[in-house]
């Protein structure tokens, strides 16, 4: 019968190099993200840059950090921005208008003129708005 004897040693170097591929292949898919996202690559730059990051990983992903490095954090934070944007118009538009002290006063006057509330509902909704 064989049974395998991991030392701490082997565990220890097991879990590095495991933890190396798994950063690799994260690696890999944010820099093809960003190839394939980048406004500013043309078709025929977006093929040159994935083929030399295919055929030469290594080389082809440092190469691709060093050139654009930078163009890669410019796009992750109008990424960034755009979905912030997005969240906020969305949660606006669920949550509806709420009007301002102000208006909801004005409109209760304006009810209250009208002879629809009378002085006292028109008191206790004015303390309700300003509440």
């Amino acid at each position: 019968m064989l049974t395998a004897e991991f030392g701490s040693g082997d565990l220890f170097w097991w879990m590095l190099w495991f933890f190396l591929w798994v950063i690799w292949i994260w690696m890999l898919i944010a820099i093809f993200t960003d190839i394939f996202r980048s406004p500013d690559l043309g078709g025929w730059g977006k093929a040159l840059w994935s083929v030399f990051v295919i055929v030469l990983p290594y080389l082809g992903v440092l190469v691709y950090l060093i050139a654009r490095g930078r163009k890669m954090s410019e796009h992750a934070v109008q990424d960034a921005q755009q979905r912030d944007a997005m969240f906020r118009s969305y949660v606006q538009s669920a949550a509806g208008t709420k009007s301002s002290a102000a208006e909801e006063i004005g409109r209760l006057a304006e009810l209250r003129d009208a002879g629809v509330l009378t002085a006292d509902e028109f008191q206790a909704a004015k303390a309700k708005a300003l509440a």
